[in-house]
């Protein structure tokens, strides 16, 4: 029986991509908590480092046989420093289009009640267009509160599928609404 901890990152590595989940354990053991800790300092979120630690570790060992990597430590910090990044565009992005959104029908509420129902209404519209999984995923979201996290854990997804659903609705809402919205500002401004 091999003693893992006595193998160095190249010997893990090359145990790795011939399908050595012990390997791949001692990779996990060794990093993860460095990785978890490089991650939450810079997102400040304990469930998104763990999201960006884990995404890193999932596509390690889906890639396992195809991955040429020189300094294993250096690789895996460079993959967490990506999904960090993506994780903070991603909430960015969602963070954007509900201030935007937030600011326009405020003003919109504010003047003229009305036309704010009729981007009510339009908004609503756009939801029930969604299909029936990413409405409810986006609705988890946004009604609810709940984190990727807690949708994923939910719906019994992953994390991964849960934030490509939400980045598609966003998408269709954004677009629906900007064309929803420019008709009804110019309706206002023109009347």
């Amino acid at each position: 029986m091999q003693h893992y901890p006595s193998h160095t990152d190249n010997e893990l590595l090359r145990m790795l991509s011939q399908n050595d989940e012990l390997a791949f354990a001692e990779i996990y053991n060794r990093y993860w908590k460095l990785l978890y800790s490089s991650a939450h300092k810079i997102l400040q979120v304990k469930d998104a480092a763990q999201d960006a630690v884990q995404e890193v570790f999932i596509s390690l060992w889906k890639r396992r046989t195809d991955l040429h990597i020189e300094v294993l430590q250096s690789y895996l910090y460079q993959a967490v420093r990506f999904q960090v990044f993506k994780a903070i565009r991603a909430e960015k992005t969602d963070q954007d289009f509900f201030n935007r959104l937030a600011l326009i029908t405020k003003d919109i509420l504010i003047e003229d009640p009305v036309l704010f129902k009729e981007v009510e209404t339009t908004y609503q519209q756009l939801i029930h267009t969604l299909p029936p999984d990413e409405q409810e995923i986006f609705l988890l979201h946004r009604d609810s509160g709940l984190t990727y996290k807690q949708i994923a854990e939910q719906k019994n997804i992953s994390v991964k599928t849960v934030e490509k659903k939400m980045s598609r609705s966003l998408r269709e809402l954004r677009f629906g609404l900007d064309d929803a919205l420019l008709v009804l500002i110019m309706i206002y401004f023109n009347s």
